[in-house]
Order: C-alpha cells, then structure tokens, then sequence
C-alpha cells in the first residue's frame, strides 16, 4: 500500500493495539523452533496463507493457536519490540497495548512471565525509540467473569505495570452486563477501563459499556451509529472510539473501505481515533490504516489529534505529543 509521505511523518498515538496480534508469521515460526512447538503449518508462507477470514471468530481460532509459542519471558520481550521497532518507523510516539494474560495463563505460563517481558520491553523500546506506552490488561469474553475475577487478582502484584482494564474476544452473545462486577472492582483499584463494543455486537452493547462497565473508550463502535440517540450522546460526552479500518474490512464487518464509517462518524461529531488492532494479521500497522480511507489532512490531523486527547498518558506528556503533532502540521511537510 503506498502512504503519503505526510502519513508517514505524522506523529501518532496508538490506542488499540493487541500486543499477541502483532505476532508477524516470520516470528511465530522462529518462536516455534526455538521453543520445540509443532505447528500445523509448514512454513511462513503457509502460515500467512491462512490468514483469510471470515468473521471476528474465525480470526480468533488462528489468533489463539499463534499464542502456543510465547512461552519464556524472552518471547513476550521479543514479540513486543517487534511491535516496536515497527510502531517507531511509523512515528508512534505513544502506545497503550492491550494484552490477553488468559490466553497464556490457561496454557500454564505465569502471569509473571508475561508481564516482566512486555514490561521490560516497554522501558527498553521508550529508551532506544522515545515512544512512551502503557499496557491494558484485558478480559476475554469468551471465559466467564469468575475466570476474569481470578485473572485480576492474580495480576495484583504487578499492579504498578498496567494501567486499565479492558474487554475482548468473540463480543457476539457476550454483551458488556456479564462483566459488570469485575469492572467495577477494577475501577475502584484506580484502574482506567475501556471495552470492545459495536464491532458485531449491537449498539446495545456500545451502552451496556458505557452504562455498567464506565468506560472511558470504547474500542470499535462502529454499531453505534445505527442509533441516532446513542450517537449523539458520543459525540456530546466526547466519548473516544478506537477504530480499525484494516481490521474491519479484514473480518468482514464492512464489505468495502469506501463503505466505512469513518467519516461518518467524524460528521456526526464523534472523537474517533485511528489504530491497527491486530496489525500482523490484517495486512498493516498505523500507517497503512491511516492510508485506507484516503483521507484529507484536515481529517488526518483531527484523527491524530484526537488519539493523544483520548491516551491515559499524563497532561505533561500529552501535552508534550500534541505541541509536536501541531508542529508537524504547521510546518507543511
């Protein structure tokens, strides 16, 4: 995909990305050689060749089965300055990272295992790149709250390292409610919260999210325009959306990029955010994302400006993002 040079010095923050999702086939293969897993592709051709989905499920079943080679500390060090080094030659300045502890968790590697290697890749990637991130801890819908229960508590101790919680996985017949008590314990900790809702689950459960779990993003929502009230209530409250164009016409949720909502959610007001979700399998990372849509610089610049607006970072450091965002802008690059 060619990207305008303006896209490609465009500082930028990152608000939905799933670390596990950024896990390129040329890393799962080398991962799976050195950690002694069988898998049931070949090669990293045939590997990528699967990458041909569907629906939100039928990525998930692919999305699970690369996770069986993150076992070591090392491996979720690397996976994540992979992500890194990517997000810096795109001008990342700032990411918040989700990352699914259940998913690993489940196959018997420890929490501790986990965090230690994405948080040392963190402090590694801010010294080496100047990007400044944090990481959101997520809940797989798919498991039940009393799973999501144990995962929080099992995650206290390294409380410090990550900033929020928030809510992913297969969204149909999961709605936002069945994790209401969960969220509500993790607010009180003083934990930021944010929840996938209206990718294909229902303006309903854009609510719900906003309703019982009091989010502070919503990650996707692109249902929520088929309810003017709703959308509205959005644009008056200022609500962040995390929206992932390659993603969505990736998983089939809109047929055509000339089709998405995008811009009709700019429209109607709404502070709508550009991100890459799960880069490794949908073809590109945040420039190629902001590249989709062809987008004016106008629109370029507000989608920007709204991702440091809507990151949990500190006001110095937001601050410090968007004066060097307005910098760029002004300089006619």
């Amino acid at each position: 995909m060619n990207v305008d040079p303006f896209i490609a010095g465009l500082p930028k923050a990152e608000l939905h990305i799933h670390i596990e999702g950024s896990l390129e086939p040329e890393l799962t293969m080398a991962l799976a050689e050195r950690n002694k897993v069988a898998l049931r592709f070949g090669s990293i051709d045939a590997l990528r060749a699967a990458y041909r989905f569907s629906d939100l499920q039928d990525f998930l079943d692919l999305y699970y089965e690369g996770m069986r080679v993150l076992l070591h500390e090392q491996d979720f060090y690397d996976l994540a300055m992979a992500y890194f080094r990517k997000a810096a030659a795109q001008n990342v300045r700032h990411a918040e990272i989700f990352f699914d502890p259940q998913g690993h968790t489940g196959r018997g590697v420890p929490f501790k295992t986990v965090i230690e290697g994405l948080t040392r890749a963190r402090v590694d990637a801010e010294r080496r790149f100047g990007i400044t991130s944090a990481l959101i801890l997520c809940f797989l819908r798919h498991l039940d709250e009393a799973d999501a229960e144990r995962t929080l508590d099992e995650a206290l101790p390294w409380r410090d390292r990550f900033i929020g919680v928030g809510l992913d996985s297969s969204e149909k017949g999961r709605p936002p409610r069945l994790f209401e008590r969960v969220f509500a314990r993790a607010r009180g900790l003083g934990l930021r919260a944010v929840a996938h809702a209206g990718e294909e689950g229902p303006a309903g459960y854009v609510r719900e999210a906003l309703d019982l779990l009091k989010v502070e993003r919503i990650d996707h929502g692109n249902r929520a325009l088929d309810d003017a009230e709703l959308t509205a209530r959005l644009a008056r409250e200022r609500m962040p959306l995390t929206v992932c164009p390659l993603s969505n016409l990736r998983l089939c949720v809109v047929p055509d990029l000339k089709d998405h909502p995008l811009r009709r959610m700019l429209d109607r007001g709404l502070t709508a955010t550009i991100n890459s979700d799960d880069p490794a399998y949908f073809g590109g990372y945040m420039n190629e994302n902001f590249a989709a849509l062809s987008l004016s610089r106008e629109e370029t610049m507000t989608l920007a400006r709204n991702g440091f607006r809507a990151a949990f970072c500190d006001e110095a450091t937001k601050q410090r993002h968007l004066e060097a965002l307005d910098d760029y802008g002004l300089s006619g690059a």
